[in-house]
Order: structure tokens, then C-alpha cells, then sequence
């Protein structure tokens, strides 16, 4: 495995995020960022990237930034609603299993920054590299209302019944210390960066 060109790879995966800003988060044509998305998973250095042996790897707070085909969020947003950002959070739970947060904070007019978060379970398979996926619960919390720092509100938290709750399949493709890459069952691939705690 050729590291120097991984790390080529990945520079230029950041430089053309950094270039589309929030687009890269939207449906919309990005075939050039596509490919090396797809040559950093060929030549992904972590095997079975859901083995406990590498839950140091997998275990954080992840920022996404990059989306193939937009995420179930941005694909209807209405106008003048823009994307601060959208974030998972991975913590170990049971031994073959992850509890995860995905998150996402949306600057809204005239109302200011509302924060909505997804909390469920990563159910691992024996390939160590796909998860069953369920969400039980979503909270929703205003923060900065009407664009005042220190104005908000509690976090309201939601059950998912669990009739209504729905499964879902995930792969992980791409996994070192600084990025992830991962696809859903639509082949969406989603691109998340380390996010390093203060």
C-alpha cells in the first residue's frame, strides 16, 4: 500500500471540499471529487474497520463533509436555510455494538441556530465492515434564538416508538485516524473528518 499516495489523495479530497463549501453537503454533480473518493476506498488501510481492534480508530466525534448525493436533510431544504454543520458521534455501547448521535446545526431567518440530533445503535455484522443501523430517539434545541448568543432553549427529547423505528444498512469503506468514509444503501457515500476535542 502506497501511504504518499493516500495522503495525495486526501489533500486533494480536502482542496475540492474547501473549494464547493457548503455544496459538497448538496445534491449536485462533483465527478471529479467522486473519483478520488472512490480511489481512497480501494485503497483503504483498514480491513475490517469494525473490529474491536480498531474501535480507537472508529470511536469520536466525526464532522461530515462531503455527501455523493446529498444527505436526507439537505436534499429538502427549503431557501434561506443554510447548513452550520452535521456531525456523528461514535461511543462504544456493547461489545458488538456502537451507540451513535448524528447531528446537525441549521442557521435559520430570523429565528437563529437550531440543533437536531438522531441517537441509536450500531448493530455490527460478522464481515466487520457493514452495521444494522436503528434509531430510538431525536432531540431538537434552539440555540442562539433570534441571533443572541445566550438565548436558548432546553433540548427537547423524542422517543421513536419502536413500530416506527426503521433499520438501515451501513458501510463503512474508508477508515484511518483522520477520515471516514462511509455509504448507505443508495451508494450515497459520505466523507467525515476527525474532529479533535479541545
Amino acid at each position: 500500500m502506497d501511504s504518499s499516495e493516500i495522503q495525495q489523495l486526501k489533500r486533494d479530497l480536502l482542496y475540492q471540499v474547501a473549494a464547493l463549501k457548503q455544496q459538497a453537503l448538496l445534491p449536485a454533480e462533483k465527478g471529479e471529487l467522486d473519483a478520488v473518493v472512490q480511489q481512497l476506498e480501494l485503497l483503504n488501510p483498514t480491513r475490517l474497520p469494525l473490529s474491536p481492534v480498531n474501535r480507537s480508530l472508529l470511536l469520536g466525534r466525526w464532522k461530515l463533509i462531503y455527501a455523493s448525493n446529498g444527505t436526507v436533510v439537505t436534499r429538502q431544504l427549503a431557501g434561506g436555510i443554510s447548513i452550520n454543520e452535521i456531525w456523528q458521534i461514535l461511543n462504544i455501547f456493547q461489545e458488538e455494538t456502537i451507540a451513535v448521535t448524528n447531528g446537525m446545526e441549521l442557521e435559520l431567518p430570523l429565528l437563529g441556530k437550531l440543533q437536531m440530533q438522531a441517537q441509536g445503535l450500531w448493530q455490527q455484522q460478522d464481515n466487520m465492515q457493514t452495521a444494522r443501523v436503528t434509531f430510538d430517539a431525536f432531540s431538537l434545541q434552539a440555540t442562539g434564538l433570534f441571533h443572541q448568543p445566550n438565548w436558548q432553549f432546553p433540548a427537547l427529547h423524542i422517543p421513536i416508538l419502536e413500530w416506527m423505528r426503521r433499520e438501515a444498512s451501513w458501510q463503512t469503506t474508508y477508515l484511518d485516524s483522520e477520515l471516514r468514509i462511509g455509504q448507505g444503501v443508495t451508494g450515497n457515500r459520505f466523507v467525515f473528518m476527525r474532529q479533535i476535542s479541545c
